[in-house]
Parts: C-alpha cells; structure tokens; sequence
C-alpha cells in the first residue's frame, strides 16, 4: 500500500478496524498499532489535558506540579510526603522539592508527624485552600467538556478499565527484566 492510495488505505483501514483491537495493541505483533496501544493513547491524553490547563493554572499563579498536590491535599490534609508522592505519581524526591516550594510561598505547611518522627507532614495552609479552590474552578470547565456525552456508564466502565489495568501491572513490578543475550559477532 502507498500513503496516498485512496482506495488501498479504504480497504487497510476496514481490514484494521475488523481486527481485535487487544491484538493490533499488542508491540509484541507484527500487526501493532501505536494508535491501538492503550499506554500511547494515555500519554497522549494527559499531555493534551496538561496543555489544555497548564495556561489556565498559569493565570492563577500555579503550574502543573502545584496543582498535583494542591488536589492531592484537597483530598486528604495533612499528609505525608510519601503519600503524596504515590498519589501524585510524582517521584519522591520531585515531591519533596514541590513541597519545599509550596511552603515557601505559603500554600502548604510542613511538621513533623506526631506519630512517627521520622514522616514529614504537609497541610494546606488558608492561602494554599484558596489556591485550590481557584484551581478547581479554571479545571473544572475542562473536565466537563471533556467527559461531555460520556454516560454515566461508560465512565464508570473507563475507571474500571483503568484499574485492573493498574492492578494487572502488580503482577510485573519486582521482577527483573529478562536479558538479551549476547549475540555479538554472531
């Protein structure tokens, strides 16, 4: 097939679409697509989303980091840096330079937690729960249009997805990656 065959692309794309698309997904196959391949399409969702809200968050004075933990903290505050870390996805020692950050500008405070020394806590601050609640109020409008005529259902059926995708990765984390052989001048 050559790209600018109209007809050749009619049939490769009817011939694609009747594929199982868990197989056209699949980098293992010969038949791999990237636009089948769920983790690309997550990656590609979220830098969109990312670069739809970064200059909204911008306007208030946040970026993107910020407003991870502001939201994170919305959730649950005080916490530790740890779980934040784990519920920003953000690594550990990048969360802890967002939140040195944050205390110096007063959207957070930080302690030492009461029940184990050795966990740093942090808590929004009055200034830090209005910050949140401007940066909930310029996302918000996001979030709408974007889930604008998904039923409840399917959404529903999307967080499920995505959680037993999350959940089947337990299986594969701790596990050395297999080696290549060394096939060097053979």
């Amino acid at each position: 097939m050559h790209c600018g065959d109209d007809q050749a692309g009619l049939n490769f794309i009817q011939k694609r679409n009747s594929l199982d698309n868990r197989e056209l997904g699949d980098p293992g196959t010969p038949s791999f697509q990237v636009e089948k391949y769920p983790f690309f399409l997550l990656n590609r969702l979220v830098s969109r989303y990312n670069g739809v809200i970064e200059p909204r968050l911008r306007g208030i004075g946040l970026d993107i980091p910020f407003w991870r933990v502001l939201m994170v903290l919305g959730e649950c505050s005080p916490r530790g840096v740890r779980d934040i870390s784990l519920a920003a996805v953000i690594p550990l020692s990048t969360t802890t330079r967002i939140v040195q950050r944050m205390a110096g500008v007063g959207y957070i405070a930080i302690s030492e937690s009461s029940r184990d020394a050795r966990v740093t806590e942090v808590s929004l601050t009055i200034l830090g729960e209005e910050k949140l609640v401007e940066a909930r109020a310029v996302t918000a409008p996001v979030y709408a249009g974007i889930i604008n005529g998904v039923s409840a259902k399917d959404f529903n059926r999307l967080i499920t997805i995505l959680d037993r995708f999350y959940d089947n990765l337990t299986a594969f984390e701790n596990v050395p990656a297999p080696r290549r052989g060394n096939n060097a001048g053979t």
